[in-house]
């Protein structure tokens, strides 16, 4: 053994630095010795190094479980909700045939369950104010019992008054049915039934002719308020304050008696809660419009436009009644 050239060598048949290395003087093979047990044995039939084929050992029998029938769900599948509940995929599960059909469910369909059920409460409301103010016109006995007893106007005031503060302010109250339903017939009767003593300080031409003026009115601007562009939601805070202006005008109006005061005031009762019409008519249509009500409001939304078309009749009358005068 010779060294060349940076490395050993042993014969021209060995490759450098190939094969064994060339042993150095005092170099013991023995060396450092083995512990005991070191490598470990292998386990019998585990082969080693490298890939082990069959590895990861098979299955037992049974794992992973079977996947029942039709589950995983396939693509495009929709998970049936319990039967009579609407999805939110716009499809339903119809019970009988045991398969999902399409179903129309979503924000403008909703609106349109919420304006169908407003208008439909408010039409059950006009019609019961309509009654009164019939029976009290056109029904002397009535008319003789009520001017006997003054008592009931009162009561009716504070009815309406308590409904009135209860729906306005108690979300609960105007949410749940039937609450909500007691409290708006309770409301109406008691409106209704004043509205027919004031009526009765009529003739029965001035009245028809009032309630004639403010169905073509209300019509009129329920269609505006439709189809027009312009977004009467945001007038809030300047209806509140116009309000409030025309309770004071009021207030004034009392101590200074007279047809033209009468006559301004009326006007503008009748032009402010027009323009009320038309703004809650919007909040109720939603849409594009930046204010909405929220569909649960249903009666709070008929309660609103009820109380904007009776006060509309209110002031007409009241500018027929000084006209007359």
């Amino acid at each position: 053994m010779a060294y060349q050239g940076g490395g050993y060598y042993q014969d021209p048949n060995q490759a450098y630095y190939g094969g064994q290395y060339p042993q150095q003087p005092g170099y013991n093979p023995n060396y450092p010795p083995q512990q005991p047990g070191y490598p470990p044995q292998q386990q019998p039939g585990y082969p080693s190094g490298g890939y082990i084929p069959g590895y990861p050992p098979q299955q037992q029998p049974g794992y992973p479980p079977q996947q029942q029938p039709g589950y995983p769900p396939q693509p495009g599948f929709v998970q049936p909700p319990p039967p009579g509940m609407p999805s939110a995929y716009g499809t339903a599960y119809d019970p009988e045939t045991g398969s999902v059909k399409g179903f129309e469910f979503n924000d403008q369909s909703i609106r349109r369950g919420f304006i169908r059920k407003v208008y439909s409460i408010l039409t059950a409301q006009l019609l019961i104010t309509l009654g009164f103010i019939t029976l009290f016109l056109y029904h002397r006995p009535t008319k003789l019992w009520v001017q006997n007893h003054p008592e009931m106007f009162w009561i009716a005031l504070g009815v309406m008054i308590v409904t009135l503060i209860s729906m306005a302010c108690c979300g609960d109250v105007r949410r749940k049915a039937p609450m909500n339903f007691i409290f708006l017939t309770l409301f109406t009767l008691a409106q209704a039934f004043l509205l027919g003593v004031t009526t009765a300080n009529f003739s029965s031409q001035e009245v028809m002719l009032a309630v004639g003026i403010t169905a073509a009115v209300c019509l009129g601007l329920t269609l505006f308020a439709f189809q027009t562009k312009w977004d009467f939601t945001v007038m809030g805070g300047i209806l509140f304050v116009a309000a409030l202006i025309l309770m004071l005008f009021g207030l004034i109006a009392i101590f200074f008696p007279g047809k033209t005061i009468t006559l301004v005031y009326a006007s503008a009762g009748a032009l402010i809660f027009s323009i009320y019409l038309v703004y809650d008519t919007q909040l109720m249509l939603g849409g594009e419009h930046k204010y909405s009500i929220s569909p649960e409001e249903y009666i709070f939304a008929a309660l609103n436009l009820y109380l904007d078309i009776v006060n509309i009749f209110l002031y007409i009358l009241t500018i027929i009644g000084a006209t007359r005068d």
